[in-house]
């Protein structure tokens, strides 16, 4: 398998998480952190801007999944990798701008 398929299948999981949070704060009305907000990642963009930008990335990680599905332990160890690590990131990034830290 060529290398940049187990690089686009840890974007894929990154993509994939970074939904969640979109979505379920979009979803349930809440304004949320998102790159349009002004200052981008900590201003909050409206409910509907964030179910936007989380139909994105959940369309852009399941294209990814479509078109470089994992086939082996490796592929599916970078997707799951993409995914931990972006939740990670965002979990320190938000629970400082959330805090009022800001970094």
């Amino acid at each position: 398998m060529p290398w940049y398929f187990y690089l686009l299948e840890f974007l894929a999981g990154a993509l994939l998480a970074n939904c969640v949070p979109h979505l379920v704060h979009g979803i349930s009305g809440a304004p949320f952190q998102s790159p349009f907000a002004k200052p981008p990642g900590r201003g909050e963009s409206s409910p509907v801007v964030n179910v936007q930008w989380g139909a994105a990335n959940l369309l852009g990680g399941l294209l990814l999944l479509h078109f470089f599905w994992p086939t082996n332990e490796a592929g599916w160890s970078f997707f799951g990798v993409g995914a931990v690590f972006l939740a990670l990131q965002l979990a320190k990034h938000f629970g400082k701008v959330r805090a009022g830290k800001h970094s």
